[in-house]
């Protein structure tokens, strides 16, 4: 009779031992890490991939763009936000990278000066605008009351000339966000190295020239990341122009932000307003894709 012998290896039970370990444990890990991820995941999913899916659904008649293509409105917002993102955008950003200049000077005037500019910035956009507003009013305004006092003279009518009145949305928003900005670039100029500028005074270089071939070569990657950023954000900006000039006077001041929430909302019609809004994606799109590939090749971190 044949005896069979069964002889226990123990570096076999060594082997497989941690590895069914490591496996029950990888096991409960993966169900610890759905448990945690789940909720994330369905807020992501009820308040992004849901809104953006029903508003692409919402815009996706050709009978919306029919009606918002023959509306007479329409040309004049594009034209309006066009403008909004060329002087509003590129003033601003062109103003903050000169200031954050003035803001490298040392002393601790220069440190209060910084924390009264910031001012603009941490207070809330709605009081801001709606100061604006007031401030800009053609009969009790205070800009023109103190015109008035000063010169006797009548002020112009900011808010009821087409012209002004996009000037003044222009010019709130650069109020707004100019600080903000300044501060993005006042970090950007931190961290150029001193030695670059200690060099360029050796080789007695003014200072239009370091900024010229020092500060501006090292700037500019993070100037056209800020640039395409702030595009982006100012394409969507509502706030601007429905609280300074409420998209008068005439409705000649709508950007296309503000006139796919009257579309929406005022006209009660949200595939006409949503239409409206996913015209600017032919601009929005590139946008997001330029940033991305900028942001690829680029070191700037904002």
């Amino acid at each position: 009779m044949a005896v069979t012998t069964t002889i226990d290896s123990p570096a076999a039970a060594t082997n497989t031992t941690p590895l069914a370990r490591r496996r029950r444990t990888f096991g409960a890990d993966r169900l610890w890490a759905l448990a945690f991820v789940t909720p994330y995941i369905a807020i992501f999913v009820a308040f992004v991939i849901y809104p953006i899916g029903y508003g692409l659904w919402l815009g996706s008649d050709p009978a919306s763009y029919r009606a918002l293509f023959g509306d007479p409105v329409y040309p004049r917002t594009v034209v309006n936000t066009l403008l909004y993102l060329l002087f509003g955008v590129n003033l601003k950003l062109l103003l903050a990278l000169l200031l954050s200049g003035f803001f490298m000077r040392k002393g601790w005037w220069t440190k209060i000066l910084l924390l009264v500019f910031m001012l603009p910035w941490a207070v809330p956009a709605l009081p801001s605008y709606l100061s604006i507003n007031w401030m800009l009013n053609g009969q009790w305004g205070l800009i023109n009351n103190f015109i008035w006092l000063v010169a006797q003279v009548d002020g112009p009518p900011w808010l009821d000339s087409p012209g002004l009145a996009l000037g003044s949305v222009i010019y709130g928003h650069i109020w707004k966000w100019l600080p903000f900005w300044t501060l993005i670039f006042l970090a950007g100029r931190m961290a150029v190295s001193r030695e670059l500028y200690e060099a360029a005074d050796v080789d007695g270089a003014s200072p239009v020239q370091k900024f010229m071939h020092v500060t501006l070569p090292l700037m500019a990657g993070m100037y056209l990341v800020c640039t395409m950023l702030s595009t982006i954000w100012a394409l969507g900006d509502f706030n601007a122009v429905r609280f300074i000039s409420g998209g008068g006077p005439a409705l000649s001041m709508h950007v296309l932000a503000t006139l796919g929430i009257r579309n929406a909302f005022e006209l009660g019609d949200p595939g006409l307003g949503m239409a409206t809004v996913l015209t600017a994606l032919p601009l929005l799109i590139p946008l997001v894709i330029l940033l991305m590939r900028q942001l690829r090749r680029s070191e700037v971190t904002i």
